[in-house]
């Protein structure tokens, strides 16, 4: 079979492969938010936490050559932003909403001021399973390579479903975002479940930011992210605060961010810009849709405070 042969299937190949690339990052952070937000808190800082795991996980993959030992510093960096979001919040009188944007803004400032350095360094990157063996079909065979992390994402959509519904852990974490009085009366710190929480949520955002800098696009610059840490938490609106659905919804994000580049692999580069915004207008698109007051919120825990 000649390469091509493939014709206009190129397009839906292209979607396809592009999809599971570009909702690793999505998936990840909307995970991480997702876990937040079943405590009761909202952390919109995880763009600044994602932008700084890219920065940090490059930079510890040029400095070492293990790019795995990347992902895990990324994680661990989001780990602290999400402990000091955390440690901020327990203070009295304190706005959640309005510590993320902070968060955001610092994590992303001093990604970028630490990060100068590495701009033009190459860093080793992630490696990918060659699913594609089987076939001598050059498209085919990069559509089928994918990156461990999407199947990591996966199983810890899975799990967090499952832990949700089955484990002592997932009730507290529920009981703590549905209701604190309820949480206080049967002897749990809220503080301290909303605390591990967000630090837990900003390890996986952080794991997320490594994807975009070690694997795809695979470099360190300023405009990385291009929000999609802020696009992460229209997508957990949207999934209904379902880790499952999470990971559907971001399929369909990337799926969209795909379309751009899959057209311009057959040529067609007329309204590459207008393609390249489709997930910024199918977030405005969700978040109109989802408006509703009688469905907007439904599913969203008790105490977040966009329900109060």
């Amino acid at each position: 079979m000649a390469v091509t042969d493939l014709g206009l299937m190129t397009v839906p190949l292209a979607i396809f492969a592009g999809a599971i690339r570009v909702s690793t990052p999505f998936l990840f952070v909307s995970l991480g938010e997702c876990l937040t937000e079943k405590s009761g808190r909202i952390n919109l800082g995880l763009e600044g936490t994602l932008v700084f795991g890219a920065m940090s996980g490059y930079a510890t993959a040029y400095a070492t050559g293990w790019p795995w030992l990347g992902v895990l510093v990324a994680g661990l960096a989001g780990s602290v932003f999400g402990m000091i979001h955390g440690i901020i919040c327990k203070l009295p009188k304190v706005n959640d909403v309005a510590i993320g944007i902070a968060m955001m803004m610092f994590g992303t400032g001093i990604a970028f001021f630490l990060g100068k350095p590495f701009i033009q360094p190459q860093a080793p990157h992630l490696p990918a399973i060659d699913f594609g063996f089987w076939t001598s079909i050059p498209q085919l065979r990069v559509a089928l390579e994918i990156n461990p992390l999407f199947f990591v994402g996966i199983a810890v959509a899975i799990a967090m479903w499952w832990a949700f519904k089955n484990t002592r852990a997932g009730l507290i974490i529920r009981m703590t975002g549905d209701s604190a009085a309820t949480a206080k009366a049967m002897g749990y710190s809220v503080d301290l479940v909303r605390f591990l929480a967000t630090t837990a949520g900003g390890f996986l955002a952080g794991v997320g930011g490594s994807f975009l800098s070690l694997y795809y696009p695979g470099a360190w610059n300023e405009g990385l992210s291009s929000g999609q840490g802020l696009m992460a938490v229209a997508l957990v609106i949207f999934s209904r605060w379902n880790p499952l659905a999470c990971f559907g919804a971001a399929l369909l994000f990337g799926g969209a961010g795909a379309i751009g580049p899959a057209l311009q692999s057959i040529g067609i580069s007329q309204g590459y810009y207008f393609y390249n915004a489709a997930p910024y207008i199918l977030t405005l698109l969700i978040m109109i849709a989802s408006v509703s007051p009688k469905r907007s919120l439904r599913g969203a825990p008790g105490e977040l405070s966009i329900t109060k």
